[in-house]
C-alpha cells in the first residue's frame, strides 16, 4: 500500500490506516452511505446506497433495472463514500457482480444483522422490502475491492491522506 499525507502543508500527521480501516469495520447501520457511477454520457450518477465493509471490500445491493446497476454493467468504475465517526472515507474501486453463495449468505446475514432480513435466491439477494431505489426485486450483491481510498478527519486533530492498493 502506498499512503500519501494531504494535509502536511498544515503540518498535520498522515491518518494511519489502521484508522480508516477501525472505522470502516465499526460501521454503524445508520451511516450514510453514498455510490458514485458514470452514466453512459459520462455525466455522474450518485445514489444513497446500505454499504457494508467486509473481509476487504464495500458490498451494495441493487436491481438489475436501476440506473447505479446500469451504469457499473457498462463501467465499473465507481467510488463509494461513507461519513463515518471521527472520519470520511471514500473507496474508489471497481464494482464486481458477487454470485458464489458463500458470499451471498455472508452477506445477507450481515444484512440482516443491520434489520433487512434478505434471502439468498437464485444468484441475489430477495425479500418484501428494500430501499425504493434499490427497485424490484431480485437485488444483484456488488463488490468493489478498493484501488484508492480518500480518508479525512472530521474531528480534531484533523488530517487527510490517501492509500493506494495494488490493483
Amino acid at each position: 500500500m502506498d499512503q500519501k499525507n494531504l494535509a502536511d502543508l498544515y503540518g498535520l500527521d498522515p491518518i494511519p490506516w489502521s484508522r480508516a480501516l477501525e472505522a470502516l469495520e465499526a460501521t454503524d447501520p445508520q451511516s450514510r452511505t453514498f455510490l458514485a457511477t458514470t452514466r453512459p454520457d459520462g455525466r455522474p450518477h450518485v445514489a444513497g446506497v446500505g454499504a457494508l465493509w467486509d473481509e476487504g471490500r464495500v458490498y451494495f445491493v441493487s436491481g438489475a433495472g436501476t440506473r447505479k446497476s446500469r451504469n457499473v454493467a457498462q463501467n465499473a468504475h465507481c467510488a463509494i463514500a461513507f461519513a463515518l465517526t471521527g472520519i470520511d472515507l471514500v473507496v474508489e474501486g471497481e464494482a464486481e457482480r458477487v454470485t458464489d453463495d458463500e458470499t451471498l449468505q455472508r452477506l445477507a446475514k450481515r444484512y440482516g444483522d443491520q434489520g433487512w432480513p434478505a434471502t439468498v435466491k437464485d444468484g441475489a439477494f430477495t425479500h418484501e422490502y428494500s430501499a425504493p431505489s434499490a427497485g424490484p426485486p431480485p437485488w444483484d450483491l456488488y463488490a468493489v475491492k478498493p484501488r484508492t481510498v480518500f480518508g479525512v478527519l472530521a474531528a480534531e486533530p484533523g488530517g487527510a491522506t490517501r492509500w493506494r492498493f495494488e490493483a
